[in-house]
């Protein structure tokens, strides 16, 4: 089955990435405004749609800054629901449609997830792929720049 969205747990990953909006409180807007930024490239360059949620409590719910049609869809709980609830509900919506990555360190959620037939990854192994993909489309879209360049030099001659 194919990956059909990947469903992240917005602060459990923004607490395993300090470097993230750094000097930020984990919870502040500025934090979860860099991690939707860096969730949207990943999205560009693995073409997986994303989903982020957050414990609502506490939080603004509004749209993030630069939040364009097709980004990464953000999600936040309301009172008496918590992010999990929601990433579990999810991911029992998507089984039909194919396979869901969940992302988060919570073991519990990890767990139940597994049982829903979800696949998951940490925090950590998920930020080491975000880089990796950032990575392989700058090195490709130097690649393809370069060809065009020399492309366009071939014509002018």
């Amino acid at each position: 089955m194919a990956l059909v969205r990947i469903l992240i747990d917005g602060y459990s990953l923004l607490h395993q990435w300090p470097e993230l909006a750094e000097g930020a409180p984990r919870h502040s807007e500025a934090a979860r405004d860099a991690l939707v930024e860096m969730l949207a490239q990943y999205q560009d360059a693995a073409g997986t749609p994303v989903t982020v949620f957050f414990d609502g409590s506490g939080s603004r719910r509004r749209k993030p800054k630069n939040a364009a049609a097709g980004s990464v869809e953000v999600l936040y709980s309301h009172a008496g629901q918590t992010a999990d609830d929601l990433i579990e509900r999810a991911a029992h919506r998507f089984q039909d449609y194919g396979e869901v990555l969940v992302v988060t360190d919570d073991h519990a959620e990890r767990d139940t997830v597994g049982a829903l037939g979800g696949l998951v990854a940490s925090c950590d192994h998920f930020i080491r792929l975000m880089n990796q993909a950032r990575v392989e489309l700058r090195e490709n879209l130097q690649r393809h720049n370069r060809a065009e360049q020399d492309r366009f030099k071939r014509r002018q001659t």
